[in-house]
């Protein structure tokens, strides 16, 4: 079987949460490959360091031009192409506009139809204009929580026979060996204080920051909590993220919120080993992977309890109204003053995150494409 990926998502530096997706999935699938199972991996822009190198039943076909790429320039590759794939799988949402082969797409949410509002006008355009001749043009489709199914039956009227649910896994770095590093290098690194509630995420409105930043103030006000306990916000600027910025001014903490921008994996460890809490009140999720590394790294987390988020945290995590401040503040009070119940949330974190694997979510999505190269023969 030959198999085509568009992996551009994934070829970039900084990775976070779909290119993160992408990226795992393309380790895991170089370690499939195969006489029996042939990649060529589809690029605009050479390859990143950090991609597998090229080997047997292993290559790479990078063309432009970039502009317009996924409409243009990877069709036309695909019909000139002789040696064409016999399943072409886009992880990314957008399928290649037309295709002479079978495709498969993976769609992570669609948070576009439920938060409109966050997103600019050209933006939503687009993301409803392609994603729905995507889906349309798709012969099978991969999502990553049966709350994303539900809304892709919902909003697109899809057969849910059509669907596949795959969980994905936990970033396959390795884990530090906790004397290589400190909390004090951590401290000299970031400038951060020894207590703190962490989160991490692009800044953008749907990640709901403005609500966590006024419930940490009303949590410092009215608990009595250590002096120096701190907001830590890790993500990069996405997109109306102004407020976000002026909203510890406009709560009265502007000297105890934090915002770093991505950090390097090691150090993004030691913020989860050390933090106190990790707080995610976002408003909509295709699945929430941070939830899951929090776990790994021993830290508890509180989280909403909408779309797809109880599925990642199962029964580890502490749930909130993501749209009431006060039960945001009183979850993670009750997380930060009650030792038992911490210990046993990180506890069960530990257990919760062996269900979910990068090489099983690559295996599950090989099996997928197989099944549709099999149908269409």
């Amino acid at each position: 079987m030959k198999i085509g990926i568009d992996a551009n998502e994934g070829n970039i530096k900084d990775k976070v949460g779909i290119s993160e997706y992408v990226y795992e999935l393309i380790l895991e699938f170089s370690k499939l490959a195969s006489v029996d199972r042939i990649f060529t991996i589809y690029l605009k822009r050479n390859q990143a360091e950090d991609f597998p190198q090229e080997k047997s039943f292993w290559r790479y076909c990078i063309f432009g031009p970039k502009k317009f790429w996924t409409q243009f320039a990877l069709p036309l590759k695909l019909f000139i192409n002789k040696d064409r794939p016999d399943v072409f799988f886009s992880p990314a949402h957008y399928a290649p506009r037309f295709s002479p082969v079978p495709t498969v797409i993976s769609i992570m949410d669609l948070a576009f139809f439920h938060f409109p509002e966050y997103f600019t006008k050209k933006d939503l355009t687009q993301l409803h204009s392609w994603t729905s001749y995507s889906i349309k043009n798709a012969k099978a489709i991969i999502t990553i929580s049966e709350a994303s199914k539900n809304d892709i039956i919902k909003f697109y009227q899809v057969s849910k026979e059509k669907i596949h649910v795959i969980y994905p896994g936990i970033k396959n770095k390795h884990m530090l060996e906790p004397h290589l590093y400190s909390l004090q290098k951590l401290q000299n690194t970031y400038q951060i204080p020894k207590n703190y509630i962490l989160f991490v995420g692009t800044l953008q409105p749907r990640k709901n920051i403005n609500r966590l930043i006024e419930a940490f103030s009303k949590l410092l006000k009215e608990k009595g909590l250590p002096d120096d306990l701190s907001l830590v916000i890790v993500g990069k600027k996405g997109w109306k993220y102004e407020e976000i910025l002026a909203a510890p001014e406009k709560y009265g903490v502007e000297d105890k919120v934090i915002f770093l921008d991505f950090v390097k994996n090691e150090d993004l460890q030691l913020l989860y080993e050390h933090a106190q809490v990790f707080a995610w009140p976002s408003l909509y999720e295709g699945f929430g992977l941070p939830v899951l590394e929090a776990m790994k790294y021993g830290c508890p987390v509180v989280t909403s309890n909408v779309s797809s988020l109880p599925e990642a945290g199962g029964d580890a995590a502490l749930y909130v109204d993501p749209t009431k401040v006060d039960d945001i503040e009183k979850k993670m009070y009750k997380v930060l003053s009650d030792k038992k119940l911490r210990s046993d949330m990180i506890e069960k974190g530990k257990n919760h995150i062996k269900k979910f694997s990068w090489e099983n979510a690559a295996k599950q999505t090989l099996s997928v494409l197989e099944q549709v190269v099999h149908n269409s023969r």
